[in-house]
């Protein structure tokens, strides 16, 4: 049984990296991390 979990697990993994290298997700993945960044500058400014 703990094979068929790992060989799944690597399925998913392995369809997630190869939407990953498409250049339209690479654009909203970076998009996405923009957004992160600039929220916990704002959250890291707010403490101060």
């Amino acid at each position: 049984m703990g094979i068929f979990k790992k060989a799944g697990a690597l399925g998913v993994a392995k369809m997630v990296i190869d939407e990953a290298r498409k250049p339209e997700n690479q654009a909203r993945i970076k998009k996405a991390v923009d957004t992160a960044k600039t929220e916990v500058a704002k959250r890291q400014q707010k403490k101060r």
